[in-house]
Parts: C-alpha cells; sequence; structure tokens
C-alpha cells in the first residue's frame, strides 16, 4: 500500500520538477529574447537621434544653401530604410516651402529696389542736364574742370542705378543709335572711375546693332571696373578687339591678383544669369558686378568668360558679340567743298597780322563762272563775306575759316596744354566761334 502511493508522490514530484525546470528554461529564453530587443530598440533609437542631428546640422542647411548655390551638395541619409530615404517627403516639402519663400522675398526686394533705382536714375538724369548745361556757359579753366569732376561722378552713379534697376528686372533704357565698338569701350570708359588707366584700341568700323548698344556698354564698364580694381593703382586695364567667324570679341586684359578656382566658379555661375534670382545671395554688400552681366547676356544674347589668365598675371575677360548683334557703321562721304585744315599757325604774330587764313586745294573739276551779278561776287571773282581777304588763283578752291586772335599769345616755344580742361575750354570756345561765324556767313547771303 505504501509502495505505490510513494511512486505516486515520486511520480508527481519528477512531474513538477520537469515543469519547473521547463518554467525555468522558458523564461530565461524569454529574459534573453527580452534583452536582445530591448539592445535592439536602443540601437535603433540612438540611430534615429543620430540620424536627425544630422538632418538638422548638415541636410537642411545644405539644402537651403543649394537654391542659391548649385555648386553645393546635399548629403543623404546615414542609413537608408528598404534603400530610401526616411526623410524624403519631408525634405521635399521643406525645400518648396523654403523656395517659395525665398522666391516671394527676392520679388518683394526686388520691387522696391527696382523703384529707388528709377527715382535715382530720373534724379541722376536730371542732375546731367543741368552740369551739361553749366559746361556749355562756363569756360573758366577751374570752374570747368570742378563741372567735369561732378559729370564724371554722376556718370558713375547712373551705373551703378542702372546696373542695380537691371538686376531687379528693369531694361537698361537709354536706347541709342547702332556705335561702333570702339566708341562703345569709350563710353564704358566714362562711366568708371579710373578710366585714365584703359588703353583704348584702334578705332573699328565693326558697330553694335541699337538695341544692344547701351547692354554692351554697361557690362563692358562693369569688366573694366573690376579689372581696375583688382590690380595695382598704376596698371593699365588693355582693351582689344578680336575677329571671329561667328561674330567679334572684346577682350579685356587686367595686371591684377587673378581669381581662385572657387571664384572662377562662382563668377561662371553668375555669368551663366542665375544671380538675378537672389540679391541677399550676393553678399553684403552685394557685389552684382557679374550678376548683372549674366542677366544683360541672357536676354540680349552676347557672351561673358573670364576664365582665363591675361599676359600680366591678371584676369582675361572676353565678351563675345555674334554676327546677330553687329553691322557696320555707316561712314559719311565726303561733302563736296574740303574741309578746312586744323594745321596751327607758324607764330602768335601770322595770327594777329594777318586775315582769317583761308585753305587753298585743289578743285575736282573746274566750274564755268557764274554772272557776278547772280552770286554777289568781287572783282577777282570770289564770293563776298565779312572780314574775309579774297585770294585768287587757278584751279583750286578757297575755304575761309574764321579764327578768332587770343587776347594774351603765348610765345611759340611755350608748351602746349593737352589737359582734358584745356582740351574741353577749347572745344567751348572753337563751338561757340563756330556758331557766331556761321551767324555771320548766313547775315552775308541774306
Amino acid at each position: 500500500m505504501e509502495y505505490p502511493l510513494l511512486t505516486a508522490a515520486l511520480v508527481c514530484v519528477s512531474l513538477l520538477a520537469a515543469a519547473f525546470a521547463l518554467l525555468l528554461v522558458r523564461q530565461r529564453r524569454v529574459t534573453v529574447n527580452t534583452g536582445r530587443r530591448g539592445e535592439q530598440l536602443l540601437a535603433e533609437l540612438r540611430a534615429r537621434e543620430e540620424e536627425n542631428r544630422h538632418l538638422l546640422h548638415r541636410r537642411l542647411p545644405a539644402i537651403v544653401e543649394a537654391q542659391t548655390n548649385q555648386a553645393v551638395t546635399v548629403p543623404g541619409p546615414l542609413r537608408a530604410v528598404n534603400g530610401e530615404d526616411p526623410h524624403r517627403e519631408l525634405l521635399v516639402a521643406i525645400s518648396e516651402l523654403t523656395g517659395q519663400t525665398r522666391r516671394d522675398a527676392a520679388e518683394s526686394a526686388a520691387a522696391t529696389l527696382r523703384a529707388m533705382m528709377r527715382t535715382v536714375q530720373n534724379l541722376a538724369g536730371e542732375q546731367q542736364v543741368l552740369i551739361s548745361a553749366m559746361e556749355e556757359q562756363h569756360d573758366n579753366p577751374d570752374v570747368l574742370d570742378g563741372l567735369l569732376g561732378l559729370d564724371h561722378a554722376n556718370s558713375q552713379l547712373g551705373r551703378r542705378a542702372q546696373a542695380t534697376a537691371v538686376l531687379c528686372g528693369s531694361w537698361p533704357g537709354l536706347q541709342r543709335s547702332a556705335a561702333t565698338l570702339t566708341d562703345v569701350v569709350r563710353g564704358a570708359t566714362g562711366r568708371i572711375r579710373d578710366y585714365a588707366r584703359v588703353q583704348i584700341p584702334a578705332p573699328s568700323d565693326t558697330a553694335v546693332v541699337s538695341q544692344a548698344v547701351e547692354p554692351v556698354v554697361l557690362a563692358v564698364a562693369e569688366l573694366m571696373d573690376n579689372g581696375a580694381r583688382h590690380s595695382q593703382p598704376g596698371a593699365p586695364v588693355q582693351v582689344t578687339f578680336q575677329q571671329a567667324h561667328n561674330g567679334m570679341a572684346i577682350v579685356i586684359d587686367d595686371a591684377g591678383v587673378g581669381m581662385t578656382v572657387e571664384a572662377v566658379q562662382r563668377a561662371g555661375w553668375l555669368l551663366e544669369g542665375h544671380g538675378g534670382r537672389d540679391i541677399a545671395a550676393l553678399g553684403v554688400p552685394p557685389r552684382i558686378g557679374f550678376a548683372v552681366i549674366g542677366v544683360l547676356s541672357q536676354r540680349y544674347g552676347f557672351r561673358v568668360s573670364v576664365d582665363m589668365r591675361s599676359p600680366f598675371g591678371g584676369v582675361r575677360a572676353v565678351l563675345f558679340l555674334p554676327s546677330e548683334l553687329l553691322t557696320r557703321a555707316a561712314v559719311p562721304e565726303p561733302a563736296p567743298q574740303e574741309v578746312p585744315s586744323l594745321a596751327a599757325p607758324a607764330s602768335p604774330a601770322a595770327i594777329t597780322s594777318s586775315p582769317a587764313p583761308r585753305v587753298r586745294v585743289p578743285a575736282p573739276e573746274p566750274q564755268p563762272a557764274e554772272p557776278a551779278e547772280e552770286l554777289g561776287t568781287t572783282a577777282h571773282g570770289l564770293p563776298r563775306r565779312r572780314r574775309r581777304a579774297p585770294v585768287t588763283g587757278a584751279a583750286t578752291t578757297t575755304l575761309s575759316v574764321p579764327v578768332s586772335p587770343p587776347a594774351a599769345p603765348e610765345p611759340a616755344e611755350s608748351p602746349v596744354n593737352h589737359s582734358p580742361v584745356a582740351t574741353a575750354t577749347a572745344w567751348q570756345r572753337g563751338t561757340r566761334q563756330g556758331r557766331a561765324s556761321s551767324t555771320d556767313d548766313e547775315r552775308d547771303f541774306q
């Protein structure tokens, strides 16, 4: 009786021990799995935190910077999920939102600057009219020197306002007729500060069409000003023309410090026309030179590059004009009458003692003399003119040129003053004397 009970008790205890051992093994397995899962979750949490930090400090700033600079590369995620970026939708939404916000801000700023620059341009134009009127009225060298300085400063002010307005979406304005390449370079030279350092090439009969004259003048002025500012104060800025099979190139060489590889890439990006999208991305203060040239080149069809080195160690800027923007300058045909000689007299005494000089040139062909009573001629067959001395000669045409004797003639050995002020003063006096002489001639033939 006792033996079966003992056996049953041992069997129960064995079963209980086996069940307990099974429970212990299962618990151990659950504990190990739970620990592994916890470690996996902790590692995943750390990876997500690191991914979020990478997104916040690296990817988002790169996305914002890439909207204004295409050279910036947006880094990818640290860990892809099923081969895809886990934050792709978020980045696309942020990129669109920031891009739209930047575009709205840029358009608002451009509209404000455009209105302001239009006002500045109008004021500069009115000031230019006043200065030009004063230059015609005053021939005192000191006064004219100051007026010329004001004229030059006003030209620079107008160029900066014009460039800013163009960058903000405005048009260059100042529609003018076709001009030769030499005149284009001269017009651009007068708008920069260091105009005396520019070496203008020989005259060319190739001209720029009327609608592209002002844009090309503004672009050349920006290139020459950039070359002059980044070179030594006494170094020249050389301008040459290069003929091509499909156009003409204006080459500008400076002796400056050159440009780094990053600066050349940045300049190339701006010259392609990308700088006009956001003025705030041009720095503080904004450097608008290359950006303005890029906008103009995209509008009018010429190309500009600054990726070459000049023979003087600086930068070679090339503005290429295709054949569609070029024409031939209209060369005026010579008039039937000969042009008066501009040669100076041998001595001041010859001016004061002799009458107005005449120039003897061969006549194209002998003309039959008309009746004296119809032309009002002298006894020698020459036209009557006030304060002119008749000169006779065979097969010659006499042209009178009025010359006013100077109040105090200088000695013959004194040097000639070729300064800009003296030249402008002489030009004003000659203009006035020519107008007065023209009025006298009209009165003689009335």
